[in-house]
Order: C-alpha cells, then structure tokens, then sequence
C-alpha cells in the first residue's frame, strides 16, 4: 500500500461497521490537497442481531446502505460506486478485497460467519438488491485511521482506537513481514500492519490481571480471547467498576452501600464508560452530580465517603487503562526505532473520557525515558476519521495501483478497472 499523497479525488462509499453503529458515508475527496466533503447516516446495531445469524446480519446492512443510496440519490441512475468496507474485527485477509473472520470481538457472537470470507457473504447482500457499489477494500479501523491522519499530516506513523474496542497499526517493510516472503515482493514495499492487540497475552502470563479481570473473560462470549483489550476497552470499563462495587458490598469486612437495593447494580454490563467518565467530570467537592447519578441510574442513596470512594476507583480504571494503552504506543516506537513522530487515534474512549490522553502522554513519557522539561517528541493526537475518510482513501489508493499495473494482493481485478 503506498502513502496517501493528499491528491487522491473520486466519489466513493464507506461502509462502517463498529461495535454500536452502522454507519454509511459518501465522501467526495475534492482537488483541494488533502481535503473531502462527506455525507453520512447512521444506523443503529440492534442488539438481537450481535448474536444471530450471518444471514440477518448481511441484510441488515445491505438495507441501511439501499436506503442511505435511495435517500440521497433519488431517481438518479448512478454507475457503480467503490466502497470501502471498514470491518473491525479480526480477519485473516490474503487480498485487500477479501477476509476471513477469524473470531468475534466486542461482544459480537454471529453464527456462520467465522471462518469465511466476509466479502463474499457482504457482496452477496448487494447482489440480491442490484446496488449499485463495488467493493473496493476491506480494512480495519485502526488501518483506516493510520491512513487518514496520513492524508493530512506527513509525521502520521500509527493509528490507534481507543473505543469499544482497541486496536493500531502501523506501516512495515515486506522484507520484515517472513510470511509474504512467497509473494517475492520487493523488500522495502510498504505494508500495513493491522496488529490486533486487543488479543495479546491470552495466556494470562505478562498483564497484572486482577479477579475482576477473570470474571469478565469467564463471563464472555469469547472466553480466553481478546485478555488486553478486555483490561482497557471502553465496552468493559464499566463492568469493571460494577464488579469491584459488588465486591466491596458483598464483602461482609466492609459496609459499603449498606442497605441498599443493588438489583440494578448486579444486571451485568448496566453500567459503560460514559458513567465513569461522569464521575471523573463531577466538579463538586461533595460529589452531588456522582450522588444524583447513582440515584437516577441505580436507584442507590451513597454516602460522602462511599461517593469519594467511586471517584477513586473511577480514576483507577480509567488511569490504568490509559497507562496500558500506552504501552502498546511505545512497544511500536521500539519496534519501529521511532524517536519523533505523531500517533493519530480515535475511539469514544480517546475522545471523551477525562484525562485518558494526558494519562496516556505521562505513561508514554515515563516509559520512553524522555528527559524533563522536553516537549513529548511522540504525540498521540485526535486522528482523522479513519473508518470514513480512511476507507475512502483505501479504496482510492487500490484504484490506483491496479490503473498502474500493482496487482498484488487484489483478488478481483477485474472489479477495480
């Protein structure tokens, strides 16, 4: 995959599929330098449809985007349009149009689609409705977002999620990647690698884990499989907070929560992120806005200090997810030998939650050994919108090379003319 130069244009599709929303983009990357329009819906994942079945799933988003095409193109009689499939979950892909689901993350559990070719399925959908797209590339968030910060910034060298999920990438040599050693590609071509990081240390050997942190991949549908991401990812940050409360009530050393009715508090997964990140922001030194969260949500009357103690351990998570994430930046910039250079990343967790960044940017520091009083010579910034714009710019990028004779890794040809 080369770098984009900033001059790709054309019309394109983009296709998102993340762990909450579908979303639907059109994006017109304009003559202007590294600029584009877009236009987007989203769609809502419906709940019963994370744990049914392929064919569901499929006609599900084939319907959002022939709605999204017929909203926006009324009666126009449109060509063919490349899309880029954002799939966000760990494939196994020989060519940029194609990938074999090898498991289900972020709580996702859909029959027949593991070990196939999602593509064929996802181009299936679009048959059977005679829309007008062509798929183009399929990519991953985190490669998508690599590549739109790219788009804008020359000093872009990762992309990473911090969301429901997490996840980077980054740019490799093919003469550092052994298992393309059969392609015979030159040694210096660039490669985007997708690293998946969610799933390391699945043997529970390195991370310090805590019971809370057994009870959540017991208790999940993939049980041994994604252990990082299940330590940092905003989908588990509340379960965590929820199952050390019950922890402490349960405890009959301690009196916390003594009296109350903890019926909401013991439904699994009741609370995400976006509570913890409330709690962090309550500006009041006695905690009204955490005591009036807990009573609207839970229907539970705390205490001053039960209140300061869920500021405490809000802060806990938050920070060690924050310090964990960033270890994954730093063990690339090892890798890679990189001593300056930005980190663009994306995700609800990045973007919202309170001092995720600055917590992450002391960790990086910390880690990376940069003498005081420097400015971090590796920056994590807010990245450009990968899952859109990045797919589009994939897809523009795969057009391009089959236009100058790049076969390699495309497996239909034919479509990309």
């Amino acid at each position: 995959m080369t770098k984009p130069t900033g001059n790709e244009t054309g019309t394109f599709l983009a296709l998102d599929m993340g762990g909450t929303n579908l979303r639907v983009c059109e994006i017109i990357l304009t003559e202007e330098k590294g600029e584009f329009d877009i236009i987007q819906s989203k769609y809502r994942m419906p709940e019963e449809l994370k744990t049914g079945k392929a064919e569901e799933l499929w006609e599900y988003v084939a319907d959002c985007l022939q709605q999204f095409i017929e909203y926006h193109h009324e009666e126009e009689n449109i060509e063919a349009i490349p899309l880029g499939f954002t799939f966000s979950y760990p494939a196994t892909q020989d060519y940029i149009d194609q990938g074999v689901l090898q498991r289900w993350t972020k709580g996702f559990d859909i029959e027949g689609v593991e070990g196939h070719d999602v593509v064929e399925q996802f181009e299936a959908a679009l048959a059977a409705r005679n829309l007008p797209i062509k798929l183009t590339a399929l990519i991953n968030d985190t490669t998508g977002t690599l590549v739109a910060s790219a788009y804008t910034d020359d000093t872009m060298r990762i992309g990473c999620i911090f969301g429901t999920g997490c996840n980077a990438a980054y740019v490799e040599n093919i003469g550092s990647i052994p298992k393309l050693a059969h392609m015979k590609l030159p040694e210096d071509m660039p490669m985007a690698i997708n690293c998946e990081w969610g799933a390391f240390d699945n043997e529970h050997k390195v991370l310090p884990f805590t019971p809370f942190d057994i009870i959540i991949d017991k208790d999940s549908p993939r049980p041994g499989q994604q252990a990082f991401e299940k330590m940092i990812a905003g989908l588990y940050l509340g379960e965590i907070f929820r199952l050390v409360l019950l922890d402490l009530h349960d405890n009959k050393m301690c009196s916390f929560l003594k009296g109350q009715d903890l019926g909401s508090l013991r439904k699994a997964y009741t609370l995400d992120a976006s509570f913890l990140s409330l709690i962090e922001e309550d500006p009041f030194e006695n905690l009204s806005e955490t005591h009036n969260l807990f009573k609207q949500k839970l229907g539970i009357e705390a205490k001053k200090p039960e209140l300061e103690l869920c500021r405490r351990l809000a802060e806990l998570i938050g920070t060690r997810a924050a310090r964990l994430s960033a270890c994954g930046v730093a063990a690339i910039c090892k890798k890679k030998g990189y001593q300056s250079c930005h980190v663009g990343a994306d995700g609800s967790v990045f973007n919202k939650y309170p001092h995720f960044k600055a917590r992450g940017a002391q960790a990086l520091r910390e880690i990376l050994d940069w003498p005081k009083g420097v400015k971090d010579p590796i920056d994590i910034r807010a990245a450009e919108d990968g899952s859109g714009v990045g797919a589009a710019i994939i897809a523009a990028l795969t057009i391009k090379r089959v236009k100058e004779g790049n076969t390699a890794g495309i497996k239909n040809v034919k479509t990309h003319c």
